[in-house]
Parts: structure tokens; C-alpha cells; sequence
């Protein structure tokens, strides 16, 4: 179990930094582009993914193409919805993308939806209108916080999709991420040519390093994420409800208790159906 504990502990981290970066003056578009480097060169090193997969002619170059464009985009949304939102309406509405993964699961993937899934569904879609609520019910209607979180909800399942597809295309997860890695920071990189050409953003020494972190905790997370699987392989509904779960009670913990981040009672009673959805969601029967 302490790989999951190791994943979900880089998960909220990642989190955390983001929430720093404006206090600390770091730029999040340069902490995004030098966490991509970091994230491929990691890869290379520890993960070493087969080349050849992505040789033949028959390589899902588009599902590549289309999760290289995704991740930087919302890794810059989740670091605008932390920013704006808090990290524990973020992390819930990150975690509960998987009713979208769910849903394209029964419909492209040919998943059967048993009662418990059903179930799981309904409580949290309930739990993403709660999460959407703001903290304070006299404050004016925050549209573009809930618009970051509805993007942060659909990003996440999109990736899913992509990763699934390219799982159906016999591509190995490490091959695929090391390329999207890769794709991502170059696109990025070009990104931040045009940013210091046309808005005079410099690069700095800070925000590397700042991206440079991002970017073990962003592998971290995934790696451990792995390993969890790997070192429980009898138990995957465990991990992945482990995983999901602790994310959320950590992510609410750090963002009340170390940021001082407020919730509604409807936002407390989102994250409880979030928890509960994620358990039956996890734990059903396949």
C-alpha cells in the first residue's frame, strides 16, 4: 500500500505547487513546459518504453498527436482552476472525471453498466453540482471557477479515452506517454518562444526549477500509480478506489487545512457522494 500512498501523495503535491506558483511568482506556462522534460526524460530513464511499437505503419499517430495537445492545455486549465477554485473542488472534480471514462466505456469500449456503476454514476453527477457550488452563497456567481472545474472534469476523462484507444491499438502505455512527453514539450517549448517574441515573458531560472519539480511530482505520481498495480495484481478495484479516495481526503485536507480553502456544506456533501460514488464505481462487479 505505500505505493498508493507515494502516488497520491505526488498527486496532491502537484496540487500544492500550482497553489504556490502565484505566491511565489512563478509563471505556470514555463512551470508546464520544463515539467514535460523532466516527465520524458524520467521516462526514458526508469520506464525505457519500447520504440519499435510506434515504428509500424499502423501507429495511432492521431491519438498520439490529440493526448500530446491535451495534457499541456489542461495541465495550464488545472493550474487555473487551482488557482481560482481551490485545491479541494479541483482534486474532486479531477478524480470524478472517471463517470465520463465510465460513460465512454459503456458506449465506445462495450462495458456493461451493472447496478452498482449505475449507482456510482448518479451520486456523482450529484457530487460534480455540488462541487460546482461556491463556498460562499453570497458571493457573486463565479462563471469561469465553474467553467475551469467542468474543464478540469471533461480534460481528465478525455485523456482517458485517448489512453484507452491507444491500449485498443496495441500501443504500451510507457511508448505512448513517452512520445506525448516528449510532443508536449517541444509544442510547449514553441509556445514559449511566441510568448517571449510577442508578449516579452522572459524565461527564468525559478520557474525551471519550479517545472522541473512539477515535473518528478507529476511522474511520481504516475509511476507509483503503476507499481500499486503491479505489486497488488489481484486487487486492481482496491488500488484504483485507494487511489481515487485518498486523493480527495488528502486534497481536502491540505486545501482546509494548510490554505485555509472554505467549503459549503453543499461542497462537504459533494465530496462525501464523490467518495461513496468512486467506492461503488470502483468495487463493482466486471
Amino acid at each position: 500500500m505505500h505505493f498508493i500512498l507515494l502516488s497520491m501523495t505526488c498527486s496532491v503535491l502537484v496540487s500544492v505547487l500550482l497553489k504556490l506558483a502565484p505566491r511565489r511568482g512563478w509563471d505556470a506556462g514555463q512551470m508546464v513546459t520544463w515539467n514535460y522534460l523532466a516527465a520524458a526524460m524520467l521516462s526514458a530513464w526508469l520506464q525505457r518504453p519500447p520504440p519499435a511499437a510506434l515504428r509500424h505503419g499502423d501507429a495511432p499517430w492521431p491519438e498520439l498527436l490529440a493526448l500530446a495537445f491535451v495534457l499541456p492545455t489542461l495541465f495550464l486549465v488545472l493550474a487555473a482552476a487551482v488557482r481560482r477554485s481551490g485545491i479541494v473542488r479541483t482534486d474532486v472534480a479531477q478524480r470524478l472525471s472517471l463517470l465520463l471514462s465510465l460513460g465512454a466505456a459503456f458506449l465506445l469500449f462495450g462495458e456493461q453498466a451493472g447496478p452498482m456503476k449505475l449507482a456510482g454514476l448518479a451520486l456523482g453527477l450529484c457530487a460534480v453540482v455540488g462541487i460546482l457550488a461556491r463556498p460562499d452563497s453570497h458571493a457573486a456567481p463565479d462563471r469561469r471557477g465553474w467553467m475551469l472545474l467542468l474543464a478540469v472534469w471533461i480534460g481528465y476523462a478525455v485523456v482517458d479515452v485517448l489512453l484507452k484507444r491507444l491500449a485498443v491499438a496495441g500501443t504500451p502505455a510507457t511508448a505512448a506517454l513517452q512520445v506525448a512527453f516528449v510532443l508536449a514539450f517541444l509544442g510547449m517549448l514553441l509556445w514559449q518562444g511566441w510568448r517571449r517574441l510577442r508578449h516579452g515573458v522572459r524565461p527564468g531560472l525559478r520557474h525551471i526549477a519550479a517545472g522541473l519539480l512539477l515535473g518528478v511530482l507529476n511522474f511520481g505520481n504516475i509511476v507509483f500509480y503503476v507499481r500499486a498495480h503491479q505489486s497488488l495484481p489481484e486487487s486492481p478495484a482496491v488500488v484504483f478506489a485507494s487511489m481515487n479516495i485518498g486523493v480527495v481526503v488528502l486534497g481536502t485536507a491540505v486545501g482546509v487545512l494548510a490554505f485555509g480553502e472554505k467549503t459549503s456544506t453543499l461542497n462537504r456533501i459533494a465530496i462525501a457522494l464523490a467518495v461513496l460514488a468512486i467506492a461503488l464505481i470502483s468495487l463493482a462487479p466486471r
